[in-house]
């Protein structure tokens, strides 16, 4: 019943976009010599191809996961303050692109750095196709500046990792069993007033048959710390099963490069000069703002076209 569901809205694009198209022929003809009319007939010419553009796009998303929720993490590299407030750049920058995009973002954990930024963060970002779009962003990041943190203003190079896992649906992906999984609970670290300093109300899982660990110290409750700990494990098996699947799809094809330490994705330089360059398609931009305060749509839509012409 989701699937259909899924189908028929698909389906109802495309029928609104066909009677927007014929509404548009009819205005055509009926007002070819009013001179008035070109200006108002152009501007929806224009938005009916920004309309089919949109939807010709989302041909991309040919993955079942593509419309899940995404479930972003972000891990700062060696380098200790430098990368973790780099860290904290990359997960400004996420928010602010799902803000943009009207989807809804929710920091499920955080790991605070020592002097400044985060050490991880997990978000989970909700909306229509989430994961398809951010899949784009999975790989590592590489920031080049003046560090605001070194006396002397050197130039330091950070990196940081990006995780883009769909969201798992609960005992239909994956299903965990009871005797399989090891529940801690411990003390808070983190900043959060007393009573989460206090209390055991943080929550470590600990998956016993693939070792995946996932803690969970965000929330003042032990109950809902476990359940958002779960959620991430889940979604963390489901990208694990996905990899292995890919593994094995790209043995038999041939050269695999995983997405891990040593192969960055995107470049961010500030300093000598500025620029933003994504490594895989080769489009870069000037405007390092925009880009770190959530600007990444040319970057997501060069990449996932640059998908669907490996596929053709």
């Amino acid at each position: 019943m989701r699937q259909l569901a899924e189908h028929k809205k698909v389906v109802q694009r495309w029928r609104e976009l066909e009677e927007r198209v014929a509404d548009l022929v009819e205005l055509v003809s009926l007002t070819e010599e009013d001179e008035a009319m070109q200006a108002e007939i152009q501007s929806e010419v224009e938005a009916v191809t920004a309309w089919l553009d949109e939807l010709e796009f989302q041909l991309a998303f040919r993955s079942e996961y593509d419309n899940r929720n995404a479930i972003l993490a972000v891990h700062a590299g060696a380098g200790g303050t430098e990368s973790q407030d780099w860290a904290e750049m990359l997960m400004r920058m996420y928010l602010r692109w799902a803000e943009r995009h009207g989807y809804q973002a929710e920091v499920l954990d955080s790991s605070p750095g020592e002097e400044a930024g985060v050490k991880s963060v997990v978000i989970g970002i909700s909306g229509d196709y989430a994961c398809g779009y951010l899949k784009s962003e999975h790989g590592v990041h590489r920031l080049v500046r003046l560090s605001p943190f070194d006396a002397d203003h050197a130039r330091h190079t950070s990196f940081a990792l990006v995780e883009v896992m769909p969201e798992a649906k609960d005992d239909v992906d994956i299903k965990i069993a009871p005797d399989d999984l090891k529940i801690e609970t411990f003390r808070s670290s983190g900043p959060g007033g007393q009573h989460m300093q206090k209390t055991s109300s943080a929550v470590r899982l600990t998956h016993l048959s693939t070792g995946l660990v996932v803690t969970c110290q965000s929330e003042r409750s032990q109950y809902r710390n476990k359940e958002i700990a779960l959620r991430i494990l889940q979604s963390r098996l489901l990208e694990r099963e996905l990899a292995e699947q890919a593994e094995e799809k790209a043995r038999v094809k041939g050269k695999h490069v995983a997405a891990g330490w040593g192969n960055q994705i995107r470049s961010y330089v500030l300093h000598p000069y500025r620029m933003v360059k994504d490594h895989r398609t080769g489009y870069q931009t000037g405007d390092t703002d925009a880009v770190l305060d959530g600007a990444l749509d040319d970057f997501i839509t060069a990449y996932l076209r640059s998908l669907m012409g490996k596929e053709k």
